[in-house]
């Protein structure tokens, strides 16, 4: 059985899309995706040849090799084969965006799933053309994991939208979450660091607005 985290990105992945799982790790998705004939190809890349090398050998006792293509690439470099969606998951804001200045006019949809930064994610992904379209939360292995679709379809983000995602009720659970972590940066915060000290509180009085929806 894949993973929760595996089975979320997929869900995300519709028939007609033509997919590039970008530091696609041991190919664990372009399995699930071909097995489950949610798609009949796939392409798949990571920067290590190691790394790349158990791929291969998962994709091969799968018997996919002619489903799955992989490459040894650094993101999108030096891919020439046709592809409209691609997948970012398990890897850092930054490294993210650095992926994404080479072809990205190729891309219509993205998955996203970043360790870090997220309100930058979501923001700097705005500027580029790609707009937030479902956030979905998991729990998994003592961590949560942010999951986003992005489209080139314009949809304007509010302010709790940018810091937080988009609001889900069954997330209830992440958003007291994140309101303990902020309390708890807060209250560490020296009371002479007055612009630190009102950014999280900024930040946990937008928090609110998501709070205020949950039922207990």
């Amino acid at each position: 059985m894949p993973s929760k985290r595996i089975q979320t990105l997929a869900s995300f992945i519709s028939e007609s899309d033509k997919v590039l799982d970008v530091g696609c790790d041991h190919c664990y998705l372009g399995i699930y995706l071909i097995e489950t004939k949610k798609l009949s190809t796939l392409l798949a890349s990571d920067v290590h040849e190691k790394v790349l090398e158990k791929a291969k050998e998962n994709v091969l006792n799968a018997g996919l090799e002619k489903q799955i293509q992989l490459f040894l690439t650094d993101g999108l470099q030096n891919i020439t084969k046709d592809y409209d969606t691609v997948v970012l998951a398990g890897m850092g804001t930054h490294t993210i965006l650095k992926i994404l200045k080479f072809n990205n006019e190729k891309i219509k949809k993205l998955i996203v799933q970043s360790n870090n930064e997220l309100p930058l994610l979501r923001m700097e992904l705005f500027k580029r053309g790609f707009y937030l379209e479902d956030e979905k939360v998991i729990f998994e292995n003592k961590h949560y994991y942010v999951i986003g679709k992005y489209r080139r379809v314009f949809r304007k983000l509010t302010r709790v939208e940018k810091q937080f995602g988009i609001y889900h009720s069954e997330n209830k659970f992440y958003y007291h979450y994140l309101n303990s972590k902020l309390n708890t940066v807060y209250t560490r915060i020296p009371w002479y660091q007055i612009k630190m000290k009102k950014k999280y509180w900024s930040q946990k009085r937008l928090l609110k607005k998501y709070l205020k929806k949950e039922s207990w």
